[in-house]
């Protein structure tokens, strides 16, 4: 069968199975950062951060704002691995806590980052086909703890998020995963699409859900290497993520409504992984359906 590979790449041949996404066009919209999270206002106390070497997830600086002492802190955050982000100063005061933010806010992470190479490590480590979920621009916090807890719970090894117009590790999203976010590596990334090459260069086959996918969930292949992209709230998977995904998968629905929350659908697709890796579960569902164990 056509394995829906748009890259025409050199890689193994396609599984005998693989194919359907799912609809994923949930609640839009931006979200701000919570309170919750750990606030580090005024220029010497955010320089002094990033000295110290604290995890940072991102900086907002104000608009129109160009001096040295901004200059470096944005030059110095963005070495650091964190997201610089130009804020109105409206947006800076609503945020501030203590009413004296100097033109900047830093949200510090609630945990470390790793590195996609830490990701596939930790499965060969295990012995285990490589398990993972990318996001694909998750701006709710509430969504990409939701998902970190369902990776925790089958097993997955690790998430990939982007730098830009995703959340990050905050205080928010610790909360929403129940603290999975400590036991769940999380690599941050500047570019998904070279995060994806990386993956497929490793053997990692690359599945992106979406409504419109050319193939059902249960048809797809997950028993071997497989990363999970799931899109954002409101568009899905972007047209390029979704061009450089090796098979286009969907969850049927037959209801009246066609889509699924973005932390839903990731756990549907998680979860099916697990069975499909784990035979025994099919035969306690064939029994059941023999009467067996009723």
């Amino acid at each position: 069968m056509s394995s829906d590979n748009k890259n025409g790449n050199n890689r193994r041949p396609p599984p005998a199975k693989h194919f359907d996404p799912y609809g994923q066009r949930q609640e839009s919209g931006e979200h701000t950062e919570n309170n919750n999270n750990a606030v580090i206002e005024g220029r010497n106390t955010v320089i002094e951060a990033l000295k110290a070497g604290v995890t940072i997830d991102k900086v907002f600086i104000a608009k129109g704002d160009a001096d040295a002492a901004l200059r470096y802190i944005a030059s110095n955050a963005r070495a650091a691995g964190a997201a610089v982000v130009d804020a109105d100063r409206r947006k800076l005061d609503s945020m501030s806590q203590t009413h004296a933010h100097q033109g900047v806010i830093a949200i510090a992470s609630c945990a470390e980052y790793v590195t996609v190479g830490d990701i596939l490590d930790k499965a060969r480590q295990k012995g285990e086909p490589p398990l993972i979920i990318v996001c694909d621009e998750i701006s709710d916090p509430h969504n990409l703890g939701a998902i970190i807890r369902t990776c925790e719970a089958v097993g997955a090894h690790g998430v990939i998020i982007p730098k830009r117009r995703n959340a990050g590790l905050t205080a928010t999203v610790a909360k929403a995963s129940s603290g999975a976010v400590y036991h769940t590596d999380v690599a941050r990334v500047t570019n998904i699409n070279a995060a994806i090459s990386e993956l497929k260069k490793a053997g990692v086959w690359v599945f992106g859900a979406s409504a419109g996918g050319s193939m059902p969930l249960w048809e797809a292949d997950l028993k071997g290497p497989a990363a999970l992209v799931i899109g954002s709230e409101g568009a899905g998977v972007s047209r390029l993520v979704n061009e450089n995904c090796d098979f286009s998968i969907s969850i049927p629905m037959y209801g009246k409504i066609k889509s699924l929350n973005a932390s839903v659908s990731a756990a549907i697709l998680l979860y099916e992984a697990v069975r499909q890796r784990n035979p025994e579960f099919g035969i306690r569902n064939q029994e059941l359906l023999d009467g067996k164990r009723w």
